[in-house]
């Protein structure tokens, strides 16, 4: 059963790119299930970073075989982008392939996404921008574009049904229609570009799981933010939780062994909706966010921050099933007098230590109980697990004994050589 799944354990942002690119040396593969531009990892290698976002963070390593799976939506002039961005630093692409059933992001999508959200006002949920949700709705609907359909001949065609029906609903929005003509030139260029990379994933990801092969399914975003389980509607527009690497992925649930969840040890969110810890609005949060370095790789957006939810986490834990934990960031909480968490919430007069299924009830006052643990410092400076402040090693065993299941490795700090794993 060679099968990894990682997965972000709250709302996306976990630092899941700095844990692939660890894992990458043992592994023969790295497919990714889902998400789409929308998510950035982040990998820090001698001061330099990379940012990637569609590209399955393994490609970092010479070897790893990298694939771009059907349930990812793709977006083809940002892959065009990173491919580019890659090949200027030397990185092999012959490693990477794309199924051709992967669903595209078209211009029409992103216009629409911010239309959209220009539309609903104060309803709106905060998304990228990105186009992912239009896109997703296309893909529901059965009317959208997948990369074969990006190299057939008879792309004009297809093109210009979707441009119609889009530019349609963006008259209604009062935003300006897209020109079939523009449209059209820009995917001869994708066309051009991506072709070399496209082939069927399934036989080459089972190839390698038939001759026992290590392989890593890389999430994007967080459990919280999935599209069944999720804070809904303010959720992302496909499955990050373990079940979309089988769906989206391709891999047998029998061949999965390993699930590993990354948790910061504190909490942050993107864009709109329930964040109980979050700290309220004032010197602390500001001077906390930047000091942890709390804004979008991919948007640049500030990023809401506020003390670790046992309750979300315990939520996504249970619905995972994680064999495996990493707690990252924990250098950020250096120097604070008290380190607080979230343990249950108090909703309409009532405690709640699990996760209400109808997650509206976190639409309206929450009061988190807290538990409350003593600060630390100089986490930073250890390079194993026992160099560990006294006070960082309580606080991650009581996450460990609360969430019930054991915390495997911890980030100390940006750089791909701070993570300690536990012995």
């Amino acid at each position: 059963m060679p099968v990894t799944v990682l997965i972000g354990a709250q709302w996306g942002d976990e630092g899941k790119g700095k844990i692939i690119d660890a894992l990458a040396p043992s592994l023969q593969m790295v497919v990714r299930y889902q998400g789409g531009p929308n998510a950035g990892h982040t990998v820090i290698v001698n001061g330099h970073k990379t940012v990637l976002h569609q590209v399955p963070t393994g490609i970092l390593h010479a070897g790893v075989a990298c694939l771009i799976s059907p349930g990812v939506l793709l977006d083809p002039w940002e892959l065009m982008a990173e491919t580019t961005m890659l090949q200027e630093q030397g990185v092999d692409l012959e490693r990477l392939r794309i199924s051709p059933s992967c669903h595209l992001i078209m211009p029409w999508h992103r216009a629409l996404d911010r239309a959209r959200e220009k539309a609903a006002g104060a309803g709106a949920i905060g998304t990228t921008g990105r186009g992912m949700g239009p896109c997703a709705m296309d893909k529901a609907g059965r009317r959208g574009l997948r990369l074969g359909d990006l190299l057939d001949t008879r792309r004009r065609s297809v093109v210009g049904d979707g441009l119609a029906c889009a530019n349609e609903e963006l008259e209604r929005l009062g935003s300006e229609p897209l020109q079939l003509d523009e449209v059209e030139e820009a995917c001869a260029a994708a066309a051009l570009a991506l072709r070399p990379f496209v082939a069927d994933t399934r036989p080459l990801l089972h190839g390698v799981l038939d001759k026992g092969g290590r392989v890593l399914m890389e999430g994007a975003q967080g459990a919280m933010l999935d599209l069944d389980w999720g804070t809904w509607p303010y959720v992302t527009s496909t499955h990050p939780s373990a079940g979309g690497a089988c769906t989206g992925g391709g891999v047998p649930m029998r061949q999965v062994d390993q699930v590993i969840g990354i948790l910061k040890v504190y909490a942050t969110r993107v864009g709109n909706g329930p964040f109980p810890t979050e700290f309220a609005p004032g010197p602390f949060a500001d001077t906390f966010r930047q000091h942890a370095g709390e804004f979008g790789a991919t948007t640049g957006r500030p990023r809401r921050c506020g003390w670790f939810d046992a309750v979300a986490a315990r939520y996504a834990c249970q619905l995972n099933g994680f064999t495996d934990l990493v707690l990252t960031k924990l250098d950020v909480l250096d120097g604070q007098d008290e380190v607080r968490a979230a343990v249950a919430y108090e909703l309409d007069g009532h405690v709640h230590s699990q996760m209400p299924e109808d997650l509206r009830l976190l639409e309206g006052p929450v009061n988190p109980q807290w538990r409350s643990f003593p600060g630390w410092r100089d986490s930073a400076q250890a390079t194993h697990w026992q160099e560990l402040p006294a006070e960082a090693r309580t606080y991650l065993g009581w996450l460990e004994e609360d969430l019930g299941c054991p915390v495997r490795w911890v980030s100390n700090g940006p750089e791909r050589r701070s993570l300690l794993q536990r012995a």
